[in-house]
């Protein structure tokens, strides 16, 4: 059988949760998967697994399968089941109208990354190039957004430069508003094997409002105050330069507008910047002179950077310190962004967001818009010139009445935006709300108006593509419950009710795969040397680019070629700003929201898994002693967080994990998972104007206890 390994029966698969993307081997009884174990071959994980991944049989005894669609007859009306036809018809149906009266811009999609490459590619040729909106978003512009806008400003392309491999070569590690231990396990676990190995050759800096478990590895912990990072970088690339760390050969030779950012650099000393971030000035030069001296050094980072209304800033700030200090293209370096979803890059790579096209390409592009439009066999100008409406900017949208039909597709929006209430009420607005999701109920679908059943982790068979730009195969294991279908045929079959049929008839999912690998010729992320034979025969899956003919290129920039017009890589002038949402005597504190360790996203898969529900049975609100003291707040006591758009209540946990000043709450638990409301009914949707990710990691708000 393809794909088989370790015996009869296991098949390979990739691990639906984080962006690390282990390797798993995967066995079925009766259709349904019952055994999973890591792939000793697998060069990411080489067998380990976190909890999450070493569980997934148990999300299968869920009860909360969605089985088969079921429709709405009126607004308000309770949900019936229906047939498939009955389901499609009323989708394509409420399109087709909503076009006809208020134009293509009235409809919106928006997916995941927990789809496949395929079913992303399918999303948007059917929004841009048929339908005729860039209305196509996808989750990841909560997580990833800033980082696309930064790669592109800095290399000229969205083109994570490192490996995990470099984890193994690196002498120091600076990690800023990454908890590693709990977001991408495995990772951590080679970060200290790495750290054991090496001794006291290797270093690790963390820089974190939250002394977290990553930072108890750490030879230097930067408790940094939330919203401060670009005046920290900043500082950093000042005490280095001061320390006599800069590459001199590497920034003359290869980069651009380095004069601009040395001339941003007055005036960030260590003891400016101390005064901002509330660090110690010595611990910002320790920091410096670290990095300065003890290359190589690998810089990762996930939300604490990104999720800001100076995200691409911070992303900016943090690639200006590894392109000053040669830290790029070489081994053990590099400025590495970790995606938080499975296929978040594959999304990228697919044209997921607004503003993109497959293949890197962009709807801002005349030549890129008529190159897809030849290819997908439309008129030219089908695909609009301007980018769509985004995941932060749709509430706005359906609050103005500009969307009348918005399709959810594998994610969670009620819960996962910011200001949930206002999300909410904005859904409720729309004409029709099509939610197309494996599980009921959800936040959002208790809003649907149509739900589509879908298939799951391992009942499908298509690629994704982790954080180190590595492609793999995932094998259709087990079969879908009821009468689920692949998102794929979902599409499909929708495109057909609205009359493009013959664009969309597919025989299979490698069909899917070998069209859109054809919008990759030429391009910086070419992958026309892969197919699903090369996937099938691989235990390790391939990095792109790989083009035909060509090899895989595990380290980008390897003699400093960047996909800009003269090949050399842009500085870019960061800009401190105080965060949106400002600190007053009546809401003092500074909320930062996170994850748990073996919770995922909106819990609608880990919810329902007893094993992990055990470690953290309900949502806390960590705060230091000294501003639980004077509130009267005690340890383990329920307390009320409220920001100027909401409030949630939880048990307090009292400790020094936090700064003083700042607190801290998962984000997993919404209203459907917890009866003290969720946590983003306080969070900001303010956003960063390049990139329009919302600031989450930061709410002005007040406790109080209960």
């Amino acid at each position: 059988m393809p794909g088989e390994r370790g015996g009869k029966g296991w098949l390979r698969s990739i691990c639906c949760y984080c962006g690390t993307g282990c390797g798993i081997l995967a066995q079925a009884r009766d259709g349904v998967v019952t055994k999973v174990k890591g792939d000793p071959d697998h060069p990411v994980n080489r067998g380990r697994l976190c909890a999450k991944g070493a569980l997934l049989p148990a999300i299968f005894e869920s009860e909360d399968r969605l089985l088969r669609p079921a429709i709405r007859e009126s607004k308000g009306g309770a949900l019936a089941p229906a047939s498939w036809d009955e389901a499609i018809d009323r989708v394509a149906g409420a399109i087709r109208s909503a076009v006809e009266q208020h134009g293509p811009h009235s409809v919106m999609l928006y997916g995941s990354g927990q789809f496949h490459t395929e079913d992303y590619y399918l999303f948007g040729k059917l929004a841009k190039g048929y339908i005729g909106t860039n209305n196509q978003d996808t989750n990841s512009r909560l997580c990833m957004a800033s980082t696309v806008a930064a790669y592109n400003l800095a290399f000229g392309s969205d083109s994570p430069p490192a490996s995990f491999a470099d984890i193994e070569q690196a002498n120091t590690f600076l990690i800023l508003g990454a908890n590693i231990e709990a977001c991408h396990p495995i990772l951590f676990d080679r970060i200290k094997a790495r750290k054991r190995r090496g001794g006291d050759d290797v270093r690790v800096i963390v820089v974190d409002p939250r002394r977290t478990r990553t930072a108890e590895i750490a030879d230097l912990y930067l408790p940094v105050k939330p919203g401060t990072d670009v005046a920290l970088l900043q500082s950093l690339l000042f005490e280095v330069r001061l320390a006599g760390g800069l590459d001199e050969a590497f920034i003359a030779e290869h980069t651009n507008s380095w004069d601009e950012v040395a001339a941003s650099l007055a005036g960030w000393s260590a003891e400016r910047a101390a005064d901002l971030t509330g660090l110690a000035a010595q611990e910002i030069v320790d920091a410096a002179r670290i990095i300065a001296s003890n290359g190589p050094v690998l810089t990762l980072w996930t939300m604490g950077a990104s999720q800001s209304t100076s995200g691409v800033d911070k992303n900016l700030a943090l690639i200006n310190l590894s392109l000053a200090t040669g830290n790029i293209g070489r081994p053990g370096a590099g400025p590495f962004s970790l995606t938080g979803q499975p296929n978040a890059m594959g999304g990228r790579e697919a044209g997921g967001l607004a503003p993109t096209l497959p293949g890197h390409r962009l709807v801002a592009d005349a030549q890129d818009r008529a190159d897809v439009e030849a290819a997908w066999g439309v008129a030219p100008g089908s695909i609009a010139s301007l980018p769509g409406v985004t995941a932060s900017e749709m509430v706005e949208a359906l609050e103005r009445g500009e969307l009348k039909v918005v399709w959810v597709a594998a994610t969670n929006p009620v819960a996962s935006l910011p200001n949930s209430e206002r999300v909410r009420a904005a859904f409720a607005k729309a004409e029709l709300v099509v939610v197309q999701d494996a599980y009921h109920p959800t936040e959002t679908g208790e809003l649907a108006d149509v739900l589509l059943p879908a298939a799951q982790w391992s009942e499908r068979t298509g690629t994704m593509t982790n954080s180190e730009r590595r492609i793999c195969l995932l094998e259709a294991v087990g079969e879908a419950p009821g009468e689920a279908l692949p998102d794929w045929q979902i599409i499909s079959r929708v495109a057909a009710a609205l009359g493009y049929a013959e664009a969309f008839s597919y025989g299979d999912v490698e069909e899917i795969f070998a069209e859109y690998r054809e919008f990759t010729r030429g391009q910086d992320l070419d992958i026309t040397g892969v197919s699903y034979e090369l996937l099938r025969a691989s235990s390790s899956g391939v990095q792109w680019p790989l083009p035909e003919g060509g090899r895989e290129l595990p380290r980008l920039f390897e003699g400093a070629a960047f996909a800009t017009p003269d090949g050399r890589a842009r500085f870019h002038v960061p800009t401190y700003r105080e965060p949106d949402d400002a600190l007053t005597e009546g809401y003092p504190l500074s909320l930062v929201t996170g994850r748990v360790k073996d919770q995922w996203h909106t819990m609608t898969r880990t919810g329902s898994v007893p094993k992990l529900n055990k470690s953290e049975v309900e949502p806390v609100v960590e705060i230091h002693p000294a501003d639980a003291r004077p509130l009267g707040i005690r340890n383990g006591r329920p307390l009320r967080v409220s920001s100027r758009r909401g409030s949630f209540q939880a048990r307090a946990r009292v400790d020094r994990t936090v700064r003083p000043g700042t607190v801290w709450a998962p984000f997993h638990w919404g209203a459907l998972h917890h009866v003290g409301g969720p946590v983003n009914a306080v969070t900001n949707e303010a956003f960063d104007p390049r990139s329009k990710q919302p600031e989450l990691k930061f709410a002005a708000v007040r406790v109080e206890p209960l």
